[in-house]
């Protein structure tokens, strides 16, 4: 299969990003100091250029990135859809075909206002199936739009900012989030779950690599009603839930599962013996937060080799604290630490701790 040609001359590389609604000043700060010069933006979407050529800019708040190839607006499906195939044209040689094709909505509100929720939503799933029929006999080797790509796979991404306004850009799948369509996780679920953090558990525990096996004991921080609970219970994990609030009853009677009606700070340090897998998502100041689990690591009663801490911004002027807290918690020799707005996150980040 032909590959697209490469000139031994640095190109300018065009960029498109998206992250949270809200975030796009935190990720323009953040890109600026890489080299890129800012263009187009809408909440939740961001699109820059670097005058060399380098790899889509990453960072804690860009939820996926792409090299972008042109953009469209018209009213009409075949018009977009004509501009699309011109784009791939003028890029690919004919016979390239992308083993991926992700269509996504940029968020079109802050996470859980009016309860949204980021991801795949109807008009975006109904335009990727038109565009997969009009180019998976000429440029597609999936079998359907919005598959989870495997490591190294070429991904076509159409980004809806509008259903008459969509960017095109593509990426080379290697994380986790690189290979979910738009940087969210999909979770296909009979029945909704005891609470949404439910989604940051079973996203942060992907993308952090932590070995968990069935047997193994969590404990989980500010617990109640038991969200995150309901997911380490489903991959077979003993779990201790600590929290002063109730626990749902689905979650307080599974026979896997321990409950603790007390704030974490109240334990005496021998209660988390046998603990492995500690999450955390509680309503306390970060600091506060940062100086309880402080307290656990250290302990002489410690057996913990994985930490998963979401602590709340408030408001994203506040990500300048990151580095206070990244200070924080290598204050514990971990053997390595990542920071990153989950796509699940609300004004949050989630810290993953390796002891």
């Amino acid at each position: 299969m032909s590959k697209p040609s490469e000139s031994s001359d640095p190109q300018p590389t065009f960029a498109m990003i998206g992250c949270a609604y809200g975030a796009e000043q935190i990720v323009k700060e953040t890109i600026s100091e890489q080299g890129w010069r800012l263009a187009f933006s809408r909440p939740g979407f961001v699109t820059a250029k670097h005058d060399e050529s380098v790899p889509p800019p990453e960072g804690t708040f860009v939820r996926t990135s792409s090299l972008s190839i042109g953009q469209a607006r018209s009213e009409s499906f075949d018009e977009l859809v004509n501009k699309l195939i011109e784009a791939i044209d003028a890029k690919y040689p004919a016979d390239f075909r992308f083993d991926q094709i992700h269509v996504w909505p940029k968020d079109r509100a802050p996470i859980g206002r009016f309860d949204f929720e980021p991801g795949i939503d109807e008009v975006s799933n109904a335009v990727g199936e038109a565009i997969y029929d009009r180019l998976a006999a000429s440029r597609l080797r999936t079998d359907a739009v919005n598959r989870v790509a495997q490591p190294d796979e070429s991904v076509l991404d159409v980004v809806l900012v509008e259903p008459s306004h969509w960017f095109f850009g593509t990426h080379q799948a290697r994380s986790w989030p690189s290979r979910w369509p738009g940087g969210v996780q999909p979770i296909d679920l009979a029945e909704p779950p005891v609470s949404r953090a439910y989604f940051k558990a079973a996203e942060s525990i992907v993308w952090s690599g932590f070995d968990m096996h069935r047997g193994d004991l969590a404990a989980e921080i500010g617990a109640a009603p038991g969200g995150a609970c309901g997911r380490l219970l489903e991959l077979g994990l003993r779990v201790i839930g600590i929290d002063p609030a109730e626990m749902d009853e689905r979650i307080e009677s599974h026979p896997n599962f321990r409950y603790i009606q007390a704030r974490a700070d109240d334990l005496p340090r021998r209660e988390y013996r046998g603990v492995k897998w500690i999450l955390v998502d509680s309503t306390a100041k970060p600091e506060q937060t940062l100086s309880t689990v402080g307290k656990i690591v250290t302990s002489r009663y410690s057996d913990v080799r994985g930490l998963l801490i979401t602590l709340k911004l408030g408001d994203y002027k506040a990500a300048k604290k990151i580095d206070q807290w990244m200070e924080t918690v290598e204050s514990w020799n971990p053997s390595s630490v990542r920071v990153r707005q989950l796509a699940r996150n609300r004004c949050e980040v989630c810290f993953a701790v390796e002891m």
